[in-house]
């Protein structure tokens, strides 16, 4: 799977105080603040490093710590049909090169040759510089086809809490990032089995990923400055959940609560949220898969060519300071994360 070098200017020179915050706080969250949450013990349990997740006292949260020895990771108790997957996020600060924090969907431990998987990762800098992200998704094992989008974002991540959120239904694919929409894939039927089809858990890491995270693995986890916190509060899940070999087809099993979710206010892009989202798109992506012509010569059939981003991003799909190419399979280091005991070395 392709790789992209991560690295880019420092927060302060960012201008993210005066380029989108007049639009994105616009934009009303009452319908991201009034979201049923469900306590931590109730719907999830530890994945791995379990000595590293640290529930919080009212029930609502956890931190997943990562030190020389392990990792940590959370994973919800059920698989869902559909859904949207919501937490209240704050990033390890100071220097977090190497480090990858993930909030995702996959159900990869049942489906291991046909997995599907959305995500969002966050990929940790050298101190000074912010932290880069990613999203991706990946339908019936297509890992080879990755759909990865890079970005900045417009605030410091490590200062306070911030909601990421992913929808998922038959129809389209939207990520959230408090209540501006920054990604939406339609689905349509040339995307064939590309399109997340399968039931998924929900995922939550933290875990070294010094060979490709931070500028091509340049720059490596340091854990002198370990442990590093990953802190997720505000649970937020709204789902179907089934059984994944379950005869009973999962259309007819969870129509009704595709139909709830199809009415909630997140799965409307209203025209004020899709300003906000070409803004955020214009001015902080920094890599696309659909304007990527050395990896796709024909775009993939969910891209939507917009002219003027294809002349930003020219035949690479990245900006200039975005870095370059790197070869390397994200899923096979992950799970090679999550079942070894022990951390990279310093």
């Amino acid at each position: 799977m392709d790789r992209l070098r991560c690295f880019g200017p420092s927060y302060s020179t960012l201008g993210f105080s005066s380029l989108l915050l007049p639009l994105f706080f616009f934009i009303s969250n009452a319908a991201f603040n009034n979201l049923s949450t469900i306590p931590f013990n109730s719907a999830y349990s530890p994945l791995f490093g379990d000595g590293n997740l640290v529930r919080a006292p009212n029930g609502k949260g956890v931190r997943l710590l990562l030190d020389r020895f392990t990792g940590s990771g959370f994973i919800s108790s059920n698989l869902y049909k559909h859904g949207f997957f919501s937490a209240n996020i704050k990033l390890p600060s100071d220097y977090t090169a190497g480090i990858c924090v993930a909030f995702y969907t996959s159900n990869g431990d049942i489906f291991e040759k046909s997995h599907d998987e959305l995500d969002f990762e966050f990929l940790g800098n050298i101190e000074g510089k912010p932290w880069r992200f990613q999203t991706n998704l990946y339908g019936n094992g297509s890992t080879s086809r990755g759909r990865e989008e890079r970005y900045r974002l417009w605030f410091d991540p490590t200062k306070q809490f911030h909601r990421y959120s992913i929808l998922w239904t038959a129809k389209n694919i939207i990520f959230y990032i408090d209540e501006v929409p920054i990604r939406e894939v339609v689905r349509n039927d040339a995307m064939g089995g590309d399109y997340p089809s399968k039931p998924m858990s929900l995922y939550a890491t933290i875990w070294d990923a010094s060979n490709w995270a931070t500028s091509g693995g340049k720059y490596k986890v340091n854990y002198k400055y370990a442990p590093f916190v990953a802190e997720f509060k505000d649970l937020a899940l709204d789902g179907c959940p089934v059984d994944p070999i379950e005869q009973v087809p999962a259309a007819s099993v969870c129509a009704e609560k595709d139909a709830h979710l199809d009415v909630q206010d997140y799965s409307v892009v209203t025209p004020e949220r899709r300003r906000a989202m070409h803004k955020f798109r214009q001015n902080y992506m920094y890599y696309s898969y659909c304007y990527d012509m050395l990896r796709y010569p024909v775009s993939p059939p969910e891209c939507v060519i917009i002219p003027s981003e294809k002349q930003r991003f020219k035949d690479t799909g990245r900006l200039k300071f975005g870095g370059s190419h790197r070869r390397q399979s994200r899923r096979r280091s992950r799970a090679s994360a999550t079942s070894s005991s022990s951390g990279a070395s310093v």
